[in-house]
């Protein structure tokens, strides 16, 4: 792993910092301006106390943190104006863990408000512009760690993944999303928005530079209960393992008509560098695919309702001014403090689960989501080794263009909800651009089997490299 100024991470001790003072001068430089990225929501102001003096897998390496993980020395905003300022009083594990290894945060990054987007434009403190084209949007709710990678102030960050938010970013920017099988990495310190689909998730300059950051964050908490008990295998030794003999399914239901041309046929030309990579492709069926959108927007904003209401001006949040009763105080505040999208949801979500719906609506999406997870269980039982989709439909698109049309919004996660709904691993990792524009791979892979699914990303990146690799020009 390199750090932005181009000399290796391990290279750099603590009590030098030089690979954080790059990185800082770097984000300063990309965000600064009316047409700077706006990548970062805050910076750190002095060199890293949390780095492990002279060792550890992350020795010396600069590492970007989405703002709804939680850090002790800076702000956790969640994107939010409801959240503004507020210094959380204990740190996440994720980011305990990455200091532990010798690593440094250099800052805090941009997200749709609660993560709740798929551009970066839903933040109260303004979008986050693609660095490979700063008229487009980098993708969300990620979309300020994926776009700190991008544009070279840091080799790999954290994010969170509830529908696609690190793998749809990733495929934005360009560079290599991993969001781990659920339970992998403890949420403790994950500013919730749907308990059962979060996880966070990495981002990598390369899928080595992702698996390397994972194989840190990765393992049991015991302050989260849903971490799961699993030992944590050297990701980063498996790189080399390859696809040979691997049985890498190409589901029909992600080749639909909503598939950009352009993206089309550079997946197309994944599958044959797959192909000449030893995997055995085969067509297989993912039928209940179909309906992992709607399903997907009734219960995320079903559980984020329910997560959210403890932001009410009192317990979390700014308090509106002049307010006068309890119940005043909360619509005041709420109203204040949560943007368009954040309000849509806690609406979608509330309506979902009352009285008289909550059959119709929340009951049936969960019995929907077990048919997805039952395609998934079917496909692994029938020798498929590996899923690989196209990450998006579409490439990068201009900001603003879906702002006032939230069904196109939500389509952006088309095909990446169904991993989040059925809990299991995905990666998007670079393939050939369309027009100029960054465009991605994703591949799924059985519960716990992350080291095989990132061995499939590393021989397609592999395959890029011994090309020339890849061009956005």
């Amino acid at each position: 792993m390199e750090d932005p100024g181009g000399g290796p991470g391990n290279e750099q001790t603590n009590g030098g910092g030089s690979g954080l003072s790059r990185a800082l001068a770097r984000a300063r430089a990309v965000d600064e301006g009316p047409e700077g990225l706006n990548c970062f929501l805050s910076l750190s102001q002095a060199l890293d106390p949390g780095g492990e003096e002279g060792g550890g897998p992350l020795a010396g390496v600069p590492v970007a943190v989405k703002d709804n993980i939680c850090t002790l020395e800076l702000p956790t905003t969640c994107g939010s104006r409801f959240l503004e300022g507020y210094e959380s009083p204990f740190q996440a594990t994720v980011v305990r863990k990455v200091r532990e290894a010798g690593g440094f945060v250099v800052g805090k990054t941009n997200m749709d408000e609660f993560g709740m987007g798929s551009s970066t434009e839903n933040s109260a403190y303004g979008p986050t512009r693609n660095p490979r084209d700063p008229s487009r949007v980098p993708g969300g709710s990620s979309g300020g760690s994926a776009a700190a990678v991008a544009a070279g102030v840091v080799p790999c960050a954290l994010g969170s993944d509830t529908g696609g938010s690190v793998r749809q970013p990733a495929a934005f920017c360009g560079v290599v999303g991993v969001k781990p099988t659920y339970g992998r990495v403890s949420r403790y310190g994950l500013v919730a928005f749907a308990s059962s689909l979060d996880q966070i998730g990495t981002f990598g300059a390369t899928v080595e530079d992702a698996a390397r950051l994972l194989e840190v964050a990765a393992g049991h908490d015991p302050r989260d209960a849903t971490s799961a008990r699993r030992s944590v295998p050297s990701f980063v030794d498996a790189l080399d393992d390859g696809v040979k003999g691997k049985v890498i399914g190409i589901p029909r239901e992600y080749l639909t008509e909503a598939l950009d041309p352009g993206v089309a046929t550079s997946f197309a030309q994944a599958r044959e560098r797959l192909r000449e990579a030893g995997a055995i492709l085969r067509d297989v069926s993912l039928p209940h695919t179909r309906y992992a959108v709607p399903t997907y927007y009734i219960l995320a904003p079903a559980e984020a309702s329910s997560n959210l209401a403890r932001f009410d001006g009192i317990r979390y949040g700014v308090r509106a001014l002049g307010s006068g009763s309890t119940r005043e105080v909360y619509e005041a505040s709420r109203s204040q403090g949560f943007g368009a999208e954040v309000v849509r949801r806690i609406i979608l979500g509330t309506f979902a689960l009352s009285a008289g719906y909550h059959d119709e609506y929340y009951e049936r999406a969960q019995k929907v989501r077990s048919l997805i997870c039952r395609d998934f269980r079917r496909i692994w039982a029938e020798g498929v080794d590996l899923l690989f989709t196209p990450t998006s439909p579409t490439p990068a698109f201009p900001l603003g263009e879906r702002v006032r049309d939230p069904l196109a919004m939500y389509l952006s996660d088309i095909f990446t909800v169904t991993a989040n709904l059925a809990g299991i691993p995905a990666v998007s990792v670079p393939i050939d651009p369309v027009q100029g524009l960054p465009c991605g791979g994703q591949f799924l892979a059985p519960p716990w089997e992350e080291t095989r699914m990132l061995a499939g990303a590393a021989a397609l990146e592999r395959s890029y490299a011994s090309d020339g690799g890849l061009s956005h020009g």
